[in-house]
């Protein structure tokens, strides 16, 4: 049975491309997996924990040395790091904010990347390496090749290589809507058109791609 992990991270829900994009996929996979197990975590209507002290203690720690409290955020981060393990699919919702990813899917990543998710310095190999990774993402501008502001983008280089890290950056794909701000920011608004289209073609990207995945 193949499992699906959906992560949305827009602090926005009305209006949300990314949110948007990410359903459009979800649903299109469970109509193609009936059978599959689907998981749904919403970071921003409940965010985990950032790192912290206690976190870092518990990763230098055998188990049978924490304390109490560090007992508790370890069973934290182990809830997200089984969540993970169980997924064949990854599916991250994520809008870009001051050119990178949220804070709430960072600190996701900064628990669930450790010594029982990492990829072996020596073979190459790990628990996650050849499951699938999409990344539903929207921008409010464009910052693709030739654009302007094209090296301001933080959001899919970091994601490609935090995600390295664990084997996902090897079956990874982004469904990228930009110019989501067109509709907003007047300063914006000889790309509306633009916008549509590439929010229509990245809709029809998550259908396409959800349906073999």
């Amino acid at each position: 049975m193949v499992a699906l992990l959906h992560i949305d991270t827009s602090v926005r829900h009305e209006g949300s491309v990314s949110r948007e994009l990410s359903a459009a996929y979800a649903e299109h996979w469970r109509l193609a997996n009936p059978d599959g197990a689907y998981t749904y975590r919403d970071l921003a209507e409940k965010p985990v924990p950032h790192l912290n002290a206690l976190t870092l203690a518990t990763k230098m720690l055998p188990p049978a040395d924490f304390t109490p409290e560090q007992a508790a955020d370890a069973a934290t981060s182990q809830e997200l790091v089984d969540e993970l393990l169980a997924a064949d699919v990854v599916l991250l919702g994520v809008p870009m904010y001051n050119f990178s990813i949220p804070s709430t899917l960072k600190a996701w990543l900064d628990r669930v990347i450790g010594p029982g998710t990492a990829v072996s310095k020596e073979t190459g190999e790990g628990p996650l390496v050849g499951n699938r990774v999409v990344v539903a993402a929207s921008k409010g501008g464009s910052y693709a090749a030739g654009a302007p502001r094209a090296d301001f983008d933080h959001l899919e280089p970091y994601l490609r290589k935090v995600l390295s890290q664990i084997g996902l950056d090897r079956n990874l794909t982004f469904i990228t809507a930009e110019f989501t701000l067109a509709h907003l920011d007047p300063a914006l608004a000889q790309f509306r058109e633009h916008a549509d289209a590439s929010r229509a073609a990245a809709l029809e990207s998550a259908r396409e791609l959800a349906r073999v995945s």
